[in-house]
């Protein structure tokens, strides 16, 4: 069994979908035996603000669920901001590996290291930790950086661009192997000359036994919701998520008395969405803050449907909305304002969802009402999902992917090792 040092500034007790990937891969390769440690920073995402708890130096080094978890300091900041964001990431990928190296040194030697990217530059402290251990590293993409701030406006700078874009290769080159959360990044990462052995697949998934369906009446009763027929996005309220489209739809249904939509979560553009609800007088919009982890099975079971949303940018035709798969899982219907990749995968292949065309508030509006008056046919896109993500996008099968994706590399380390000392082992055998 190996001891697998995860490098991340997102982590639990934060929410977002790189503090769940993480959180419940490490679980579960804890679970099989593995010793994991996560090398972090204090929570604060998205607000900037860190829990009282860990305020004053406390829990610093604490044990979640069997995974040991380093916090060092980083500057922080609200997710709002370019250069502010861009600092306080870039503080922790250069001193993370250094403030953590004793309580690093206590924990032992860990025999690889797993590197979340974006932020890109988590590149340096995995590195440095790669040298330091003498262990591989696998660079883990969820979005490719810079290219994203590039294509979102939010990065425009041609030098910094520059370095960017070279810190991003050599990362690339120098990993073990890079892991890639969609196809379309694989692709595309292969497109640019990497190695397709270099490149794995391995998507987002779900926790399937603790998101699943239960009955519709009982979470609305629960959840104190009324009979309406229930719009819900929840997640990152960011730039690239083109939400204004959906406050555009609202506008247009704001005749219909038995729609409405409920927005859960943070992000950098959700003071503006809700400034904007408020210019247009929406009495169908709420906001809501976000919320814990574990009540959000509750409340996707209490949407009559789930919208995934990205701006229509070429960069997006490679995504896969990690949202989409907690859907799927309770049989909730999705409405995928997303093209490319989610709409092949959800749409096409596993028949979960209506796709409806990007920043199209019209079209939105009428997939809405689609779903509302046929409500045969949300059932249906529901039942569909739940059987698709049991099959391709179950946590549990994708740990074991990943572990074997890890053997193989520390194989093969093994075996160039053997292949280097060779000679000199023979030398010795015949002085």
């Amino acid at each position: 069994m190996a001891h697998v040092l995860f490098l991340t500034p997102y982590y639990p007790p934060e929410v977002g979908a790189p503090q769940n990937r993480i959180s419940e891969t490490a679980l579960r390769l804890v679970r099989v035996g593995h010793k994991v440690t996560v090398l972090t920073t204090l929570p604060n995402y998205p607000s900037g603000i860190v829990p009282p708890e860990y305020r004053k130096g406390q829990r610093r080094l604490e044990s979640i669920d069997g995974v040991t978890v380093v916090r060092t300091w980083s500057a922080i900041s609200p997710n709002k901001g370019f250069l502010r964001r861009i600092l306080s990431q870039l503080s922790f990928g250069l001193l993370a590996h250094r403030l953590g190296k004793k309580a690093l040194k206590q924990n032992g030697r860990p025999d690889i290291i797993i590197v979340e990217s974006p932020p890109l530059f988590d590149a340096f402290g995995g590195r440095a930790l790669s040298r330091r251990y003498r262990a591989p590293y696998i660079f883990c993409v969820a979005d490719i950086w810079p290219e994203s701030a590039v294509q979102l406006g939010a990065l425009r700078n041609k030098l910094l661009i520059w370095l960017a874009e070279r810190l991003e290769w050599s990362a690339y080159q120098r990993s073990g192997a890079v892991w890639a959360v969609t196809a379309g990044i694989r692709q595309e990462l292969i497109d640019r000359g990497l190695s397709p052995e270099k490149v794995f697949l391995l998507p987002n998934g779900v926790d399937t036994q603790r998101f699943h369906p239960m009955p519709h009446a009982e979470a609305r009763a629960v959840i104190g919701w009324d009979s309406r027929f229930t719009v819900v996005y929840a997640g990152t309220m960011g730039l690239a998520h083109g939400l204004t489209t959906l406050l555009a739809a609202a506008d247009h249904l704001r005749e219909r008395e038995d729609i409405r939509f409920v927005l859960i979560g943070e992000g950098a553009a959700k003071a503006d969405l809700i400034a904007e609800a408020h210019q247009r007088a929406l009495p169908n919009v709420t906001f809501l803050s976000a919320q814990p982890h574990q009540r959000m099975p509750l409340i996707i079971n209490s949407a009559d449907a789930c919208l995934a949303s990205l701006k229509n940018v070429p960069l997006f035709q490679g995504a896969l909305p990690s949202k989409m798969y907690e859907a799927m899982a309770c049989a909730r219907p999705i409405l995928l304002a997303v093209n490319g990749e989610a709409q092949k995968v959800i749409e096409q292949e596993a028949g979960a969802a209506l796709h409806v065309e990007p920043e199209n508030a019209e079209a939105l509006a009428q997939g809405i009402l689609t779903l509302c008056e046929h409500p045969e046919l949300a059932q249906r896109l529901g039942a569909n999902g739940r059987t698709y993500v049991l099959e391709h996008f179950d946590r549990d099968k994708l740990v074991v992917r990943l572990e074997r994706q890890i053997e193989t590399l520390l194989a093969s380390r093994s075996t160039k090792r053997r292949r280097i000392s060779a000679p000199a082992s023979v030398v010795e055998h015949h002085s």
